[in-house]
């Protein structure tokens, strides 16, 4: 835990990183080039979304080759290069794992098509019911049924995503011990760490019924007895070989339990999950795809519960707002408009400092915002695509599906990276296949000379890195009721950290608990520059103020 508890891990999505060739597209040669800004921010290691052989239908997470780097993407030498670049400044890899589901272009599939038993046996493949309807009533995660022909077999394969990604059938023990294989392969090459995408789906059952409903379907694949179990399995055989491996689930629609389970290090699975209960906090009724304020109130009490139940039972979390799928937290739970560098701080602060192991989305670290498209034209993701369709079916109108996309496509996150204000924002010397839209006021070059975010998460990191009680300490809540203050202590041993959030663009009058009340106290970081000696009864928080104290007695460094 301690090991996990000091590290901070960067996500790069290579597509969108930085263009070493004019195509357009990122590549590995353009984050080898970079390796001087990464060594700048200091953090440990970086996750990189898959680079490996794909028909991009879902941005490489529709695998055809395991084993090879996408031409796209670059070279096996180029890799070899940056594996030998980042260790140079004490950077390890973490690679994503896509094992629910391949490809229909990869060799398995294509081998099952031409009949060879050994592969049909990869997949679930399924016989029409009797009265020649579908295998089963399940529904795509992306829309539409789960089941596509198998050929001209008159059999179906099941895809819980693209009709493009067949799911494999982990109770072969072939496609169990191929999964080992492949995490060997990398980690004989120098990788250190592996994401498993969407894996506590895997554990489906070989005879699949129909479902009730929405909700009794997803129990029916989702985090079924068998996923510990092939976790356990794949751990000895590949990853829990090496001591210094860290790994991460991501985990669909988990449960508090669950994630403790994947994530104890007696169980041997996981080194830790991510999960998503507090990027549904803007849904309307579960649904994405509505434009509604987030609830503070309950992005709190998932925070605070999944942190008290992951500590209290040994499980460990990995904390974040941003990835590739997700909008960015800035626009999501702060104000890009009036206090972008002060939300983004606040923001940082809040998650960095709890009980984890904190990721960073890229373009998180400057402050970038989602895009500020004006067409429907300008989204290239399939589901944004999709969803706009639906809402127009729906009786949603033009203007109001567009704001509602605007919000939620998970290509707000996708746009370069901004590296400068020209007009390519110098992430190519061609048209990027995303456009950045706001890369005159947020770019790297201009942050690094006068702006103040990067220089905040660097501080943050630097505490994750120094002082115990954020690396081990435990997570304890503070003003639970308050309707605009997320509020914490982590305890270690006899040190304390009080860390005090403002979620609203308003200045407010925080009446002070017990713990920090009229106290001799030092200030470990604020996004205000505050050097607070000592609390009163109350605390005057300005818009998106944070601040973390430690009370007299306690340790900074140690």
């Amino acid at each position: 835990m301690h090991q996990l508890g000091e590290k901070v891990i960067y996500q790069i999505y290579p597509k969108s990183f930085y263009d070493s060739n004019g195509d357009g597209i990122g590549d590995i040669r353009g984050i080898i080039k970079k390796i001087p800004y990464i060594k700048k921010l200091n953090i440990d290691m970086i996750w990189f979304n898959p680079f490996f052989v794909s028909p991009q239908k879902d941005n490489g997470y529709d695998v055809a080759d395991y084993y090879n780097i996408d031409p796209l993407f670059g070279t096996m030498q180029d890799f070899k290069e940056l594996v030998f670049k980042l260790k140079e400044i004490n950077v390890e890899i973490m690679l994503d794992m896509v094992f629910n589901h391949c490809s229909t272009q990869h060799e398995w599939f294509k081998r099952a098509l031409a009949g060879e038993k050994k592969y049909q046996d990869y997949f679930y493949i399924r016989s029409p019911k009797a009265d020649g309807t579908l295998p089963t009533n399940w529904q795509s995660k992306f829309g539409g049924s789960a089941w596509e022909p198998f050929g001209d077999t008159g059999k179906y394969y099941l895809h819980l995503y693209a009709p493009s990604q067949a799911d494999l059938d982990w109770h072969n023990p072939n496609v169990r011990k191929e999964a080992s294989d492949i995490i060997n392969f990398w980690k004989n090459k120098g990788v250190k760490g592996f994401r498993f995408d969407v894996f506590n789906v895997t554990g489906k059952s070989e005879k699949l019924v129909d479902s009730r409903n929405t909700a009794q379907e997803k129990l029916l694949y989702t985090d079924t007895p068998a996923v510990q179990k092939y976790l356990q399995e794949l751990n000895k055989n590949s990853f829990g070989q090496d001591i210094d491996s860290i790994t991460v689930g991501e985990m669909s629609s988990t449960t508090i339990q669950k994630s403790i389970d994947y994530t104890k290090p007696e169980n041997h699975e996981l080194s830790m999950v991510f999960t998503f209960h507090h990027l549904k906090v803007d849904y309307e009724n579960g649904k994405k795809w509505n434009k509604v304020p987030f609830d503070f109130m309950k992005l709190k009490h998932f925070l605070n519960k999944w942190q008290i139940e992951m500590d209290k039972h040994g499980g460990w979390t990995a904390l974040f707002w941003n990835n590739h799928d997700q909008p960015r937290a800035l626009n999501r739970f702060g104000d890009p408009k009036n206090y972008r560098e002060k939300s983004a701080e606040m923001l940082a602060t809040s998650i960095h400092l709890l009980r984890g192991t904190p990721y960073i989305y890229q373009g998180e670290e400057i402050g970038m915002t989602d895009p500020d498209y004006q067409s429907m034209e300008d989204y290239v993701d399939i589901e944004s695509h999709n969803a706009y369709k639906e809402l127009l079916q729906g009786g949603v109108s033009p203007e109001e599906a567009f704001e509602i996309i605007k919000t939620k496509s998970r290509d707000n996150s996708r746009t370069p990276m901004q590296w400068d204000n020209s007009i390519e924002a110098g992430f190519s010397s061609a048209a990027p296949w995303l456009k950045p839209t706001n890369q005159q006021t947020i770019n790297v070059k201009d942050e690094l000379a006068h702006g103040e975010i990067f220089n905040y998460y660097q501080k943050l990191i630097h505490l994750r890195k120094n002082n115990k009680t954020i690396i081990s300490g435990h997570y304890l809540p503070l003003l639970l009721e308050h309707p605009k203050v997320f509020a914490y202590q982590r305890v270690y041993k006899n040190n304390k950290i009080i860390v005090i959030n403002n979620f609203y663009g308003q200045e407010l009058t925080l009446k002070l608990p017990d713990e920090i009340k009229n106290k001799s106290v030092e200030t470990l970081i604020s996004n205000y520059n505050v050097s607070l000696k000592n609390t009163k009864d109350v605390l005057i928080l300005r818009p998106y103020e944070s601040i973390a104290l430690i009370p007299q007695g306690c340790k900074k460094w140690y």
